[in-house]
Formats: structure tokens, sequence, C-alpha cells
């Protein structure tokens, strides 16, 4: 990249006009606007491409090279309209598997996340004057990403750039510094291709500079140091017992249904066992939700849970919804064990609001119906998912909070191998949520050099091997059991052991540039009025 300081935007004849800190208003023609606004559009659905199911990685880096390349040269304001637009295209589609639970639901998520991409892109309209902007505006997209996990209610941190790259040249990037040093490298690249077309240097070797360096970003995640094995095993066996109702209403009505499919998909695996067509397993894991009814309170839950466990030998991890006095839950990951049954537990700590607690209750149970549905509100837990099963201590993560670095993260630090993703996809069967959950699952792996096995009610339940490799996986809508080889690894990765420092200094650096070319084109503004 060159050293010199970006040339001032040039002005160009138009009625269209923008103005902002640091000059006077200039104009621009349509035929320039009209370019920016397809190269948003176009960099937001080559976003979406990256994402499973399709899982075209390289789209990733192409889609913000373009939207990078639809804002340069332009001011804050009409930046911000323009990221909105380009966040807009990338995540409607994205996230349609939210229209499982509303049209209005879905529109709403994406109006309101849309607002985090503008507000990035009118920082990054400032940092675009300044020298090397790609490393800033890098920065800057991973400050959006931590601010769209942690507001507005909880946060939502799926669609991040990282998530498209659950097997790719960049993941290995996971193991130092974790899905933001992943998302930071994709950014990064994205933006060098940007630099290399808008920034056209007279010397034919400085036009080759960035283009060589965005090669480089992700060719050099191939010189990550990979961990080997460490010689230790176990069997874990998988159920997905598949549930009979589709949507909203995918438990059906029939009470027990979803209980009796775990337990008699147990001990098909047993049986199995017994025939010699499945290896012994050394535990067994059943999805979040395994049981429709409380195994505290229900004595024919409990009988039939025990039951199935006692079947199969093994301690057994459940998945439960729980009662918390009178008017709470909890979703809990519960160790059954064949003999003294219900033991330890752990209770998922990032809830899914409107799906497992309604955020301003009195206000959304007035407005909208479907509100309802949740029922009792559940309470959220405080301790990591280390949970001791048989000869190793499981890393417990529930559905939703695969995607939050720092509860993953604690579950390893307390000492959590292999990982265990128990999850209950079955309102968004056969939308492209179960892939985007898998490719999380994939990346956790490298991220903590873990193997990860997912148990989905309705699928896609699967083991991923800590090198980020699917070795095996169930197909949707269907019951299904398995017995797989799970290596138990405790090396702990750079990314494990700094947690998030990494993403801290690369969001501090983006701010830092954006408050200095803000500072920088005020002062400008300044010696202009001075000397006129």
């Amino acid at each position: 990249m060159s050293a010199e300081p970006e040339p001032e935007p040039q002005p160009a004849t138009s009625s269209e006009s923008s103005s902002g800190p640091g000059g006077p208003a200039r104009k621009e023609s349509r035929r320039v606007l009209g370019a920016r606004i397809v190269a948003a559009a176009a960099g937001g659905f080559a976003l979406f491409l990256a994402f499973p199911p399709l899982d075209w990685w390289l789209c990733a880096p192409l889609g913000i090279g373009l939207i990078a390349a639809s804002i340069h040269g332009t001011r804050p304001r009409r930046a911000a309209w323009i990221g909105y637009l380009a966040a807009a295209v990338f995540l409607l589609p994205t996230v349609a598997w939210v229209r499982t639970i509303g049209d209005d639901v879905w529109i709403m998520l994406v109006a309101t996340e849309s607002f985090f991409y503008a507000a990035m892109a009118a920082l990054a309209a400032l940092v675009f004057r300044l020298r090397a902007w790609p490393l800033w505006f890098g920065g800057l997209w991973m400050l959006m990403e931590w601010a769209r996990g942690l507001v507005p209610i909880g946060g939502f941190p799926w669609a991040r750039a990282a998530f498209s790259q659950g097997e790719s040249l960049f993941t290995p990037y996971a193991a130092l510094g974790g899905a933001p040093l992943v998302s930071f490298a994709v950014t990064l690249c994205g933006a060098l291709l940007a630099y290399a077309v808008l920034n056209r240097p007279a010397r034919a070797v400085a036009r080759a500079v960035p283009v060589g360096l965005a090669v480089a970003v992700p060719v050099l995640g191939l010189a990550v140091p990979r961990f080997g094995d460490e010689g230790r095993s176990i069997n874990v066996g998988v159920v997905q017992g598949n549930v009979p109702g589709r949507g909203m209403y995918a438990l059906g009505d029939e009470p027990a249904v979803v209980l009796r499919n775990h337990a008699n998909e147990t001990k098909r695996l047993a049986q199995a066992v017994r025939d010699g067509k499945l290896p012994k397993p050394d535990i067994v894991v059943l999805p979040e939700n395994s049981t429709d009814i409380d195994p505290y309170r229900d004595p024919y839950a409990r009988q039939i849970i025990h039951d199935s466990v006692q079947d199969v030998g093994v301690p057994t991890l459940v998945g439960a919804v729980v009662a918390i006095g009178d008017e709470n839950r909890a979703t809990r990951s519960l160790v059954w064990d064949p003999v003294t049954g219900p033991g330890a537990y752990y209770d998922k700590q990032h809830l899914v609001p409107f799906g497992e607690y309604t955020p301003f209750k009195e206000i959304v149970l007035a407005l909208w119906e479907r509100a309802g549905l949740v029922g009792r509100q559940s309470i959220a837990g405080t301790e990591p998912g280390d949970l001791k099963m048989g000869p190793v201590t499981v890393g417990a993560v529930n559905c939703y909070e695969v995607a939050y670095d720092d509860t993953v993260r604690g579950t390893v630090r307390a000492g959590g191998t292999p990982l265990v993703v128990q999850t209950n996809n079955a309102s968004y069967a056969l939308s492209n949520l179960p892939s985007q959950q898998l490719a999380m699952s994939k990346l956790r792996a490298v991220e903590h050099n873990r193997a990860v096995v997912t148990a989905a009610t309705t699928g896609i339940s699967a083991y991923v091997t800590p090198e980020g490799k699917v070795s095996w996986q169930t197909r949707e809508l269907v019951a299904d059991m398995n017995v797989v080889k799970v290596p138990v690894r405790t090396q702990e990765t750079i990314a494990t052991k700094v947690g998030a420092l990494p993403e801290w200094a690369l969001m501090v650096m983006g701010a830092a540039a954006a408050g200095f070319a803000a500072w920088r084109g005020r002062r400008r503004g300044d010696r202009m009025r001075n000397d006129g």
C-alpha cells in the first residue's frame, strides 16, 4: 500500500451532493451514485453467498471489498445509508430462517441489525482518508460485529464474517485470535482488493502490492501451527430422535412424543451395540429438548429416561426444560447416570429472546399474540458447562450460544473436552439455520483444538474433528443414531489463552483511526474557514 495520504475525493458535476466534516460540500454524478448502489447491493449479496448452505467462502472478501468500494470517497451521511443498503441485501437471505417465527420478525431483525453496518460505514468514510485504510476498516468491522453481539437484548452474533469460513483458508486464524481474527482477516483481504482497484499509482510494482497482500492474507493461514493427536479418545453415542411437527409447533400436540422418540432411539442404539453393529459408547449425548416433560417433576418422564439410559448402560447427557419455581424454567444439559439417575447439570447462559424469554414482557405480550408461545420465562445459568461424564469432562454448549465467543471459551477453559453442542433446530428444519450452526461448530473446533459433537432433535447432528472437518453427520427430519470415536485434546490454542485481547486490540485500532480522522478533518475545516 502507498505510504502517501489518501487523496481527497475530486468533485464531479451533478445535482447530487453530500457534505461532512473535513471539507466543503461536493457534488457527485448520478452515474457514480448509481455505481455505489449497485456495488453495495452486489457486495451484500456476494457476502450472503459465502454462508452455508452454499459455502462459497471466497465470496466473503469479494463482497466486503465491493461494500468498501461503494462507500469509499463519500461522506459519512451518504456512506451510512449505502452501508445500510448493503447490510439489508446481505442479511435478508442470510437470516431468512427467522421467517419461521414470522415475516414481521424477520424484517424487524434485519432492519435493526442493518443500523450497525450503517454506523460502521459512516466511520469508514472517515478512515478512508487515512494511509493504510484497509487496516482501519478491518478494525471498524470488528467493532461493528462486537456491538451486534452485545446489544440490543443480549445481541445477535449470527452472520459474522467468520461464520462464513467454517472450512476455508481463513479458518486457521481462529486458533490465534478466535472468530474475531477470522472476521478481520476476511475483511482485510476484501479491503485490500478494493484498495487495489481504487488506488492506481503510476508504478506497476506499487499497483501489485495490495493485490499481493490480499492474496497473502489467506495463504498465511496455512502457516498457523496445528496441534497433533494426544493418543486418547472416547466413543460418543449421538442420538437424533426427530419430532412430529414443523415450524412454531415442531414438538407436536401429543404429550411426551419427543421424549419417547429420543428414548426409543437411545434403546435402538443400545440394541445396535449388543448386536455388534456399533462399538460400545463411553457416553451418550441427546439433543436440547430431548424430553418435552420435566423429569424432576414427572415420574413418567423420569422412568422413561431412566429405562433408556439403563439400557445403553453409560452416562447420558439429556436435554431438558425444567421448572424453576412456579413461574420460571431453565434450559438444562443434565447428566443422567444409569444407576443413580440425574446428577450434575449445566443451565444455558445465553437465552434466545422471544424464544426462551420475553423482553419487555408486558408490552410485547400486548402487541403480539405469538409471544405467548414462550410460556414460562427462562432463567439464564451463570456457570460454564464443564460436566464430568464417565472418563471425560465434556464441555456442554447449548444451541444458540455456540455463536457467543465467551461462552464457548469459558467452557473450554473450565476443562471441557470434547465440546458437546446440544441443539433444537426443529422449528427451523430445512432452512439455512442448521447448516450455519454447523459452520460455527467447525470454527469452534479449530479455535479451541477440541472435537465438537453436535446432537440435534431434527438435524444436523454431527461430529467435527479438532481440525474443523465434519467426519459424520445426519440428514434432517429423520431419526438417527451413531457411535463416533472422538479424540480427547487438552492442549490450549493461543486463542483460548488470550481470549478477547485480539478483538479488543483490533476494535481500539479502528476506533482510534476514526477518531483521528474526524479530528484531522475538523482541523482542516477550521483552517479553511480561517483562511477564508
